[in-house]
């Protein structure tokens, strides 16, 4: 069908497929054309895989009002309009993940409100599912999550920059120095996972999860599940 073929050279070529498991390849052929025909029959396993999906995590920290206070929900909403239209250009978005507020003890000036701000960026290109990306749009992929990065951590910085070299007094709500914290992440598909042991040779690959085994998640694991028989199974 459609998603076979041939090359000239004789290899055999799998394309759009989801179907994992095991293949029979059966051969006829003749060393010359007056000898019988000779049968060569070759088993082999067929693992799906796509590639994960990549995302910057970030945190960050901001002396806030009184902690059941609306300035606080709507310097939120301020903060993901700014930071969402920075990356908008580079086909990335911004996701807040959580938003907590906290009485923080302070050293010397007692107690303090501080929002805990979790957010991802990650690139729009890549949730098609099981897509598989070619390494051109897969290193643009990374190129933009990078340059997204270096959009985000800039803002931060400036805004330290325009405190210090302001001689007016602290806003009620703004950014605490040091606190934006930075962690790449990897997430498989659902029915996905990663395992170096049993993929030695595609160690960073999401490949589709063996009989045995299950993700029901966006997590990077198989796990293990003794009455799932299928590849590929996201339940249990």
């Amino acid at each position: 069908n459609s998603g076979v073929q041939i090359s000239p050279t004789g290899t055999l070529m799998l394309k759009h497929f989801n179907l994992s498991g095991v293949y029979t390849c059966s051969i006829v052929y003749k060393l010359t054309a007056m000898q019988p025909d000779k049968n060569l029959i070759i088993k082999y396993l067929i693992y799906a895989y796509s590639d994960p999906k990549n995302y910057y995590e970030f945190t960050a920290q901001y002396h806030a009002a009184p902690c059941n206070s609306s300035h606080n929900t709507s310097f939120e909403k301020t903060l993901l309009q700014i930071l969402s239209k920075l990356v908008a250009e580079i086909s990335c978005e911004v996701t807040l993940i959580k938003s907590e507020c906290h009485h923080v003890k302070m050293q010397r000036g007692g107690l303090q409100n501080e929002i805990f701000f979790t957010f991802s960026v990650a690139s729009l290109d890549r949730e098609k599912h099981n897509s598989l990306c070619q390494q051109s749009s897969c290193d643009a992929s990374h190129h933009r999550l990078n340059k997204a990065k270096h959009l985000i951590e800039r803002f931060f910085k400036q805004q330290v920059e325009v405190s210090r070299k302001s001689s007016e007094p602290l806003p009620q709500i703004y950014y605490i120095e040091g606190t934006l914290q930075t962690v790449w992440v990897d997430r498989c598909y659902p029915g996905y996972g990663m395992n170096a042991q049993i993929h030695p040779d595609c160690p960073e690959c999401c490949v589709i999860c063996s009989p045995g085994s299950y993700n029901p998640s966006n997590g990077i694991h198989c796990l293990r599940c003794d009455s799932s028989l299928i590849y590929g199974a996201t339940k249990c």
